[in-house]
């Protein structure tokens, strides 16, 4: 079975009804191109916040029920039939969560992901705001296939990756918000940021699309310049399109995923795992260990 993939890029600002239309325009564009799965990029409503502390942006946060661009994105899905992986701002109760609702191409939500990584850098001060994700790692059925989806910094870590494929996923999805250093602003980390989840895609034998944004955002005392780049690569790790650093694009891609299923399984990667093997990886230090019989 084949499917069209598509990633967007575009700029944010404080007009947030203008952010919204100009994500819906690229979800159409992309629609127009024959994409049936298409993502955005991380909290899309709004400029990239985490570049600062402020209360006052905790009242950008919305509950999943009622909520609006969730709603506008639904009908959306329903009515081109389109698979929409949503990033947004979650409140839940008292907690605040980076989260992305997976939204089916019948308007249906069937899915719900909080991102488990919560990065603290100058510039990327995610920690001020979010709690960390408590859904675990997970794939979600759609009409068009099985996705697993991570967000932002989720990207660096490769068990994230290989526990989503483990659990059926055919397709990883990362939305994103990734620039400029403040620490380091001599450092471009575009080639590395790419090389990671490639690797991811190469590993697991599966498609990998990342969504980022492009310009720059400014708080009162730092500004981020973000450089887009968003890709999809193959099964190999191959780069199948992608973007340059400034344009707001629609990248689209066919997979054909019988074809993918099939050299993942001669492969031999997942048959010949040693899970026995890997009781390091359940602690911080890598010390703990899992008992053998």
């Amino acid at each position: 079975m084949h499917v069209t993939v598509a990633c967007t890029q575009m700029h944010c600002s404080w007009e947030l009804e203008a952010n919204i239309a100009r994500a819906e325009a690229l979800v159409n564009r992309a629609a127009d191109a024959g994409a049936q799965i298409i993502l955005l990029q991380e909290l899309f409503e709004t400029p990239y916040f985490c570049i600062e502390q402020e209360n006052q942006h905790f009242d950008l946060a919305r509950p999943i029920a009622g909520h609006p661009t969730l709603e506008r994105f639904q009908k959306l899905a329903r009515a081109r039939e389109l698979v929409l992986p949503v990033s947004f701002f979650e409140r839940a109760g008292l907690a605040h969560y980076n989260a992305v609702s997976i939204i089916d191409a019948d308007g249906a939500i069937v899915g719900h992901y909080r991102k488990s990584h919560i990065p603290d850098f100058p510039g990327y001060q995610e920690k001020f705001y979010f709690s960390p994700g408590d859904t675990g790692f997970l794939a979600f059925d759609t009409r068009y296939a099985r996705i697993g989806v991570g967000i932002c910094w989720d990207q660096w870590f490769p068990e994230a990756a290989r526990a989503m494929v483990l659990r059926g996923a055919e397709l990883l999805l990362y939305p994103t918000a990734i620039g400029s250093e403040l620490y380091a602003p001599d450092l471009d980390s575009k080639d590395h940021w790419q090389m990671v989840m490639r690797g991811h895609a190469a590993a697991n034998v599966v498609p990998v699309i990342a969504s980022n944004r492009i310009g720059i955002e400014r708080a009162k005392d730092a500004e981020l310049s973000f450089y887009g780049s968003s890709f999809i690569a193959d099964h190999t790790g191959a780069f199948l399109a992608c973007a340059d650093r400034d344009s707001e694009c629609v990248l689209t891609a066919s997979i054909d995923l019988d074809a993918n299923r099939e050299y993942r399984r001669s492969w031999g990667v997942f048959r010949d795992r040693r899970p026995d093997l890997y009781g390091a990886l359940l602690s911080l230090d890598g010390q703990r260990t899992v008992a053998t019989r």
